[in-house]
């Protein structure tokens, strides 16, 4: 069977499991299935809240995988978020900053206002590494989208438990570093008093782990076009975009050994990620199109002065700087290390590893915008099955598949940090 078959046929596989569990209304939606006493979310809830919807979870995922959306076009997957949490009970404000979806979960008892943040966008077939056939979620925005709906039933269904205020935010176009900028200008962070915010993210780890990354976070962007002129310019232009690619301290990975050694590299304290600069430099005519990320983001200043000495030797070269370099993510260490000990005590002493460095190198992510605004946590959800080549769980590569057990494992984590957030601090 060849590939496009293997995938026709995966697909109609997910249909039939998708076509037989969305559409039904959340069973018990806002009614705690668990003890109804008086005392807090406890973790023995939450777990038996989760084995009640994880099934249905699963073939939520499934659906919003079978139809990905590009970018600033998620009208579908925003419909579904929205149904499924008016299903359990939330107030419900859609078109938030495009196609966002905000869902409002007021607890039973006085308490904080934290919120949960999922991307819904897939990935275009450009930004799928060797450049895939079509828009496909391969970065587990779907995954993503489906833990934040499991965190929001299980909580619903414990309300009677639950202190405070927790505002979901499902947020369109992540994939263009775009989405939170238009979700945070509408205000809405303000408007509902949000304290902290949180969010998962997909990782290459073994299924039922997570990866924290207390002072560090993912790296920012920062872009550079340098222009030349004379006879020679587009020769010359050829020339200065490999010296500047020269500054590279690491470089994107060829192979799957090339992962495994960046994942380990990551896990190495003052390790060779604990300060990088990836760096990409493209010459067209008389131009060089330069883009790159850097740790930590302070370097920034160092790296554009390199590249105007790299610049500075060539005739008539001209160095423009476009824009402010996108910020960096840093995740705080104070609220990464609460999370830690929680996810230790709560799930199992084993399910945590800690990141020493930013990472991956090669990509961005707009959380950071939150970040700037509010403490919180952003973590890796590990996906990766058992004996799995680690592409599969490795974003942005054509065979990203994540194992979907990590969707109960996310929620039980989430929902119950969520719950003691908002109970306390």
């Amino acid at each position: 069977m060849n590939r496009p078959e293997q995938r026709a046929l995966a697909r109609r596989t997910l249909l039939a499991g998708a076509a037989a569990g969305v559409g039904s209304m959340w069973v018990g939606a806002g009614k705690a299935a668990a003890d109804r006493g008086r005392g807090p979310v406890t973790q023995a809830a939450v777990d038996a809240e989760v084995a009640r919807v994880e099934r249905r979870l699963i073939a939520l995922r499934r659906d919003l995988h079978l139809h990905p959306e590009a970018p600033g076009q998620e009208r579908r997957t925003a419909a579904v978020v929205a149904r499924e949490l008016r299903a359990a009970g939330l107030t419900v404000t859609t078109g938030v900053g495009g196609h966002g979806v905000v869902g409002v979960l007021r607890g039973a008892r006085p308490g904080r206002t934290v919120a949960y943040r999922a991307d819904m966008d897939a990935v275009p077939p450009t930004d799928i590494v060797g450049t895939g056939p079509a828009l496909d979620h391969v970065c587990g925005h779907d995954l993503h989208t489906a833990v934040a709906v499991g965190v929001a039933v299980v909580l619903a269904r414990l309300r009677e438990h639950v202190s405070g205020t927790v505002v979901f935010i499902f947020q369109p176009a992540e994939e263009t570093l775009s989405g939170a900028r238009a979700v945070i200008d509408t205000g809405v962070l303000e408007r509902l008093g949000v304290e902290e915010i949180h969010a998962l993210h997909c990782g290459p780890f073994p299924v039922g782990q997570f990866a924290v990354l207390p002072g560090y976070g993912m790296p920012g962007q920062d872009k550079a076009e340098v222009t030349l002129s004379g006879p020679n310019a587009a020769d010359a232009a050829r020339a200065l975009a490999a010296d500047i690619g020269s500054l590279a301290t690491v470089t994107p990975p060829q192979s799957p050994a090339d992962l495994e050694r960046l994942v380990e590299d990551a896990l190495t304290p003052d390790g060779p990620l604990t300060r990088f600069l990836a760096i990409r430099a493209v010459a067209q005519e008389a131009k060089v199109s330069v883009s790159y990320r850097c740790w930590p983001q302070e370097r920034y200043l160092e790296v554009r002065e390199a590249i105007r000495r790299a610049a500075a030797p060539y005739a008539g070269a001209v160095v423009r700087f476009p824009s402010e370099p996108f910020p960096a993510l840093l995740c705080p260490e104070r609220e990464t290390r609460l999370l830690a000990r929680h996810l230790r005590r709560t799930l199992g002493r084993d399910t945590v590893v800690t990141l020493h460095a930013a990472f991956p190198p090669f990509s961005g992510e707009d959380f950071a915008l939150y970040m700037n605004r509010l403490p919180g946590t952003y973590t890796f959800l590990g996906v990766r099955a058992p004996d799995a080549p680690i592409t599969t769980s490795y974003p942005h590569f054509p065979d990203f598949s994540p194992h979907e057990q990590a969707i109960g494992t996310g929620v039980r984590a989430m929902a119950g940090w969520i719950a003691e957030r908002t109970h306390k601090g």
